[in-house]
This record gives structure tokens, C-alpha cells and sequence, in this order.
């Protein structure tokens, strides 16, 4: 027999699709005790948030004032007491890093842009029911949950489906690849029957008018 068919035909295990540092081991529970502190310290902050009432925007506001005070208290009293002052990394952004990050995000915006003039111009249906589906999905799940929840669950699913995936990787192989061509097949049936026939209809009209 031949080895089992991989998601997206991809040749490298889990872990090195993670990076194989020290993220990929947190995902992955190798390094358990680090996985669960990362889990019990969200769980904490989420309940502090949840029970006493603070925003994200005041914790953090007043976390940065604390940590502002004390370094400006502990800088002036080393000046006055002659000693060494606090032991922070110079805060410089170099031009590469920036240029880097303008590139990035450059790409990005022209690659969202160019594939939502493909959707509005009806060049792509496939696309437009994936982003219609997501966008749908978003919305529903938005309607549910704030912000600060969705937070917590994302965590908890970035720190549990890819070990769950790992350790049954052959068997939700085999039920993605027959899911993503059964969604093939339904995006086909719909381009078919409803949106190009509604295609053909705008031409129609057009033409007419």
C-alpha cells in the first residue's frame, strides 16, 4: 500500500509547517508546561475582565502608566543615588524593518483588492461563495460572542487543533480531502444552475436596455 494522501499534498510534517521553534513545541504540547501556563494565565485574565468589569483598553492603559511610574521613579533615584539606571534595549525601528513591513502589508492590501474587483465584476464565483460563506460565518459568530471571548476561544483552538491534528492526522486527512470535494462539487452545481444563469440575466438586460 501507498503512503496516505496529505492535506494540500504538503511533504513536511506539522511541526515544520509551525516553524519547528519554540511556538511549534507551545502549539503542539511539547512543551506542556509552558502550553498550560499560556492557558491558565488567558483563563485568569479573561475571568478578571469578565468579573470585574475592566476594558482592554483601560488594563492596558493602566498596566503602561505602572510600568511608565516605576521606570521614571527607578531612572531619577539612580541619578540621584548614583546608580545604574534601568536596563532597557534601545527602541530604534530600523529602515529595512520598515521597508520590510510596507512591502508585506503592500502585497497584501493590492492581493485583497485585486481579488475584490475579481468578486464584484463576477469574474470569480467561486470565490465570491468562499468569501460570501466566511464573511457570513464571521458575522454569525460575531453576533454571539465579544471580542475578548472570541480572543480566549482563538487561543485555545490555536493551542489544541493542531495537536489534535497531529496525533489524527491520517484520519482528518482522509474527511478534509472528501469535504473539500464535496464543497467543490456544490460550488459547481451552484455556479451552474443559479449564478451564471443570474450572469446571463445581467447580460440579458444590459443588452436590452
Amino acid at each position: 500500500m501507498g503512503s496516505p494522501v496529505k492535506l494540500f499534498n504538503r511533504q513536511r510534517s506539522i511541526h515544520q509547517i509551525l516553524g519547528g521553534g519554540v511556538v511549534a513545541d507551545v502549539m503542539l504540547w511539547r512543551r506542556r508546561d509552558l502550553t498550560v501556563g499560556i492557558l491558565t494565565v488567558t483563563l485568569a485574565a479573561w475571568m478578571m475582565f469578565e468579573i470585574s468589569g475592566y476594558t482592554l483598553l483601560s488594563f492596558t492603559s493602566n498596566v503602561l502608566l505602572l510600568l511608565f511610574t516605576i521606570l521614571f521613579l527607578w531612572a531619577k533615584s539612580a541619578a540621584i543615588l548614583n546608580r545604574p539606571a534601568p536596563p532597557l534595549p534601545h527602541f530604534h525601528l530600523s529602515e529595512e524593518t520598515a521597508n520590510e513591513a510596507s512591502t508585506i502589508i503592500h502585497d497584501y492590501i493590492n492581493t485583497v483588492l485585486s481579488v475584490s474587483e475579481d468578486i464584484a465584476l463576477g469574474r470569480d464565483s467561486k470565490m465570491f461563495v468562499r468569501v460570501g460563506l466566511m464573511l457570513l460565518t464571521i458575522s454569525v459568530i460575531g453576533s454571539l460572542a465579544s471580542f475578548l471571548i472570541l480572543g480566549y476561544i482563538s487561543l485555545v483552538l490555536v493551542l489544541t487543533v493542531p495537536a489534535v491534528y497531529e496525533r489524527y492526522e491520517t484520519q482528518i486527512d482522509a474527511f478534509a480531502i472528501m469535504g473539500c470535494r464535496k464543497v467543490q462539487q456544490l460550488c459547481v452545481r451552484l455556479e451552474q444552475e443559479y449564478i451564471s444563469k443570474i450572469h446571463k440575466w445581467i447580460l440579458e438586460k444590459k443588452k436590452l436596455s
